[in-house]
């Protein structure tokens, strides 16, 4: 479990094809501190574990469904990524619940700068629409965000100056794709809204 605030941006020192998917050595920073075998660690929003450690270079890999469902799959050398370590029970919880399971990709297609501040908007997929809310919250690439308003198939997002220079938001451009996890509470009053009558009497037995 994450919390969506984003702790570093790493940088993809090296990626490595082993087909069916990749092995990703990533340069981490903080996010390499007191980080150990089998640990879970955020890359833009996807949950990852460490499978090697050499000093602040962290080994990840990701499978064929992660590469193909989410924005690891563009990944080259010299990305950067947005990277988050585990909550650990007793911390604080500045951000929301992120599980680091990507939902869908989403695609910028407006930026509007309003220095210091950037107001950008995403393309989302339509089965996704209710379950994002005006002033509730999202995930995108891992950052923990409040949503401005939101149509059928789009939603915005107001970025203070911190969150341009901290995360990967700052140097997105119209046509980028990004990882989007929606609010876990509302996929859980989706799913217990859309079960009828039926459903409930016989989950209750």
């Amino acid at each position: 479990m994450f919390t969506g605030l984003v702790e570093t941006m790493g940088t993809i020192v090296h990626r490595i094809d082993q087909p069916p998917g990749c092995r990703l050595r990533i340069s981490s920073g903080i996010a390499a501190q007191n980080a150990k075998m089998g640990d879970s660690i955020c890359i833009n929003g996807c949950c990852l574990t460490v499978i090697e450690i050499n000093g602040e270079q962290l080994d990840f890999e990701a499978g064929e469904e992660t590469l193909s469902r989410t924005n690891l799959g563009d990944l080259r050398d010299g990305s950067r990524v947005n990277m988050e370590r585990s909550l650990a029970v007793g911390d604080r919880l500045g951000g929301h619940y992120v599980t680091g399971h990507v939902d869908a990709l989403g695609e910028l297609i407006e930026r509007r700068e309003d220095p210091p501040w950037a107001h950008l908007r995403f393309r989302l997929p339509s089965e996704l629409a209710s379950q994002v809310a005006s002033k509730g919250s999202i995930a995108i690439d891992g950052i923990s965000l409040t949503v401005v308003d939101v149509d059928n198939d789009s939603f915005s997002v107001a970025l203070i100056p911190h969150t341009l220079e901290v995360t990967t938001l700052g140097q997105r451009k119209i046509g980028d794709t990004v990882n989007l996890e929606t609010d876990v509470l509302a996929k859980y009053v989706q799913r217990s809204l859309g079960m009828n009558p039926i459903d409930q009497q016989g989950s209750n037995q």
